[in-house]
Order: C-alpha cells, then sequence, then structure tokens
C-alpha cells in the first residue's frame, strides 16, 4: 500500500476504493428522481476519489476511507448542483404547494385530496403529478443544505427530509402530523424513513410505481410541512 519512500501507492489505493464509488453512488441513487443518471454519479464520484488520492495527508490522522468518503459524496453533490435538478420554477411551486396544502386542510377539516390539490393550484391531476414528481428530488435530498463535512461514510441514509423537520420542529408535532397523514403516504414514510426501503421496494410493497413512490413520497414531505408550519 506504500512506496519504500512511505508514500501511499495511488493506484492501489484507487483499484482498492473504486466499489466504494460505486457503493455511494447507488446509495444517492436511491434518494433522487429516476431520471438522475447512475453513470454520471459514479464518474463524479471517481474524480472525487482521485481527488483524494492527490489531497490526502498521513499527517492529519485520518483513515484514507474516511477522507475519500467525504470526497467523493462532495464530488457527487457538486455534480447534482451544477445539473441544477431543482430549478426556481419548481422550488416556487414547492412552496405554493404547502401554501396550498395549509389553507385546504384547514378549510376541509381533513387532508385534501390530490384532485382537490390540483383544482386549487389551476392545474390538471396530469400535471399535479408531473409537478410532485419534479419537487420529489428536493425533498429528497435537500442539496442547498448538504455540505461535504456532514457527509459520514458510517451514515448511509445521510439528512433525510424528516430528520431536517426533526431540526426544525417539536418532535410531539411531527408525530401527530405523520399520523394524520392519508394511510398509504403514513406507510410510505414508515418503510422510506423507518424501514429503509428504497423507491423501487416501496412500490413492490404498495404494488404501485416507482414514480408514483416518488410522488406520494413529496407530498406527504409537503402536508407535513404545511401542517407542522400551521
Amino acid at each position: 500500500m506504500y512506496t519504500a519512500q512511505g508514500k501511499m501507492h495511488q493506484q492501489e489505493l484507487l483499484q482498492q476504493y473504486l466499489p466504494l464509488v460505486k457503493k455511494h453512488a447507488l446509495t444517492l441513487k436511491t434518494r433522487l428522481p429516476p431520471g438522475i443518471d447512475m453513470d454520471d454519479l459514479i464518474q463524479a464520484g471517481s474524480i472525487g476519489l482521485l481527488d483524494a488520492l492527490t489531497r490526502y495527508d498521513q499527517a492529519l490522522g485520518i483513515p484514507f476511507g474516511t477522507f475519500a468518503a467525504h470526497r467523493i459524496r462532495g464530488a457527487m453533490i457538486d455534480e447534482l448542483r451544477t445539473r441544477d435538478w431543482a430549478p426556481r420554477r419548481v422550488r416556487r411551486h414547492a412552496r405554493q404547494l404547502e401554501d396550498i396544502l395549509q389553507r385546504l386542510e384547514q378549510s376541509l377539516g381533513r387532508p385534501p385530496s390530490e384532485r382537490e390539490i390540483a383544482a386549487a393550484m389551476g392545474l390538471s391531476l396530469a400535471e399535479y403529478q408531473q409537478l410532485l414528481w419534479d419537487i420529489n428530488g428536493s425533498h429528497m435530498l435537500a442539496i442547498d443544505q448538504v455540505h461535504e463535512d456532514t457527509l459520514e461514510y458510517d451514515q448511509p441514509h445521510g439528512r433525510n427530509p424528516l430528520n431536517a423537520l426533526l431540526d426544525e420542529r417539536n418532535r410531539t408535532g411531527l408525530i401527530r402530523a405523520i399520523e394524520n397523514l392519508p394511510e398509504r403516504e403514513r406507510l410510505l414514510m414508515v418503510l422510506y424513513h423507518q424501514e429503509k426501503l428504497n423507491m423501487r421496494e416501496i412500490g413492490l410493497v404498495l404494488e404501485i410505481s416507482e414514480s408514483r413512490v416518488c410522488q406520494l413520497h413529496s407530498l406527504a414531505i409537503s402536508r407535513l410541512r404545511a401542517s407542522l408550519a400551521a
């Protein structure tokens, strides 16, 4: 692993840690919309690994695997940022959705249906469901809130929207909001955030498509945010 001069043998390390790149890409891919290409994540992560090989200094006292994991994940996050996969229009509609959910729930005294939400937003049901798919990525992984120094290798599920809400609101209020979700959305939240199933696996359990799971997850998170804001 080291040369006679005490320096790391980069080629050997590159081969040894390339599987780590794929592992992080797979973990991240399950938290993103289906349209994100796996090969692009692997390519970005490989660049991060090469950067780690160049920058690593034993004197820091940090294991190379931990250092490399930070660089790999950080490179993948940077790649997603440059693609701007959650543009301003989507973020604006996400805020609009939460406002409408809050108003409808207060006026109806129950969680509004998707048709009621779509009508209030002036969208067809198909347009509304496409919007849910678009904004799901920003709910699955809040890129603007992720910093490289928080991407711990031993925490593969990272910071999720539920944890973010727990940081900002009291636990009792969040639990009550989850209990008030429609049954299928409540089950989805349990399967994803507690049982750690990915979107494909949840789709098999609920007998719906992976894209539909993404839509419902986005809606559930929006409902929770609207409920807590109220």
